[in-house]
């Protein structure tokens, strides 16, 4: 099996074909990469770079520019996430496609459900990948 939910107690003993059910309460927040932002993922495959996470920001946290290389989903579960082109607000979705580039930040914190086929490229910040030369 290629993907996986880390911290899922018992998937190893499960069949190949077999349905994850997870319960959410039993994940821990894990660090999201940017201050003020947590995560607990729900599905992963570091193979293909499909990943789907409920992340959590604080009042105030930002995530600097970046860009997906493929679609990416949001669904706002609770307050608000704001980018140049406007705000997803609670029960409110959002998708962007490939090659699109922000930055976002949520002024009084949310909680998303979101869905990556490709990890995001970051531009700016300790994540930015060097620049390469034609690029």
């Amino acid at each position: 099996m290629v993907g996986n939910t880390p911290n899922l107690q018992g998937q190893e003993l499960l069949d190949e074909l077999s349905s994850r059910y997870v319960h959410i309460d039993d994940l821990p927040w894990v660090d999201g990469g940017s201050e003020g932002i947590q995560r607990k993922i729900l599905l992963e495959d570091k193979e293909s770079g499909i990943l789907t996470a409920l992340i959590r920001w604080s009042p105030g946290a930002k995530l600097p520019m970046h860009q997906h290389l493929d679609f990416e989903q949001t669904f706002v579960l609770e307050g608000s996430l704001c980018d140049h082109e406007g705000e997803c607000k609670a029960g409110d979705y959002v998708w962007r496609p490939p090659g699109s580039r922000h930055r976002a930040w949520s002024p009084d914190g949310c909680l998303l459900l979101a869905i990556f086929l490709k990890p995001n490229k970051f531009l700016e910040g300790p994540r930015a990948e060097p620049n390469k030369e034609g690029d």
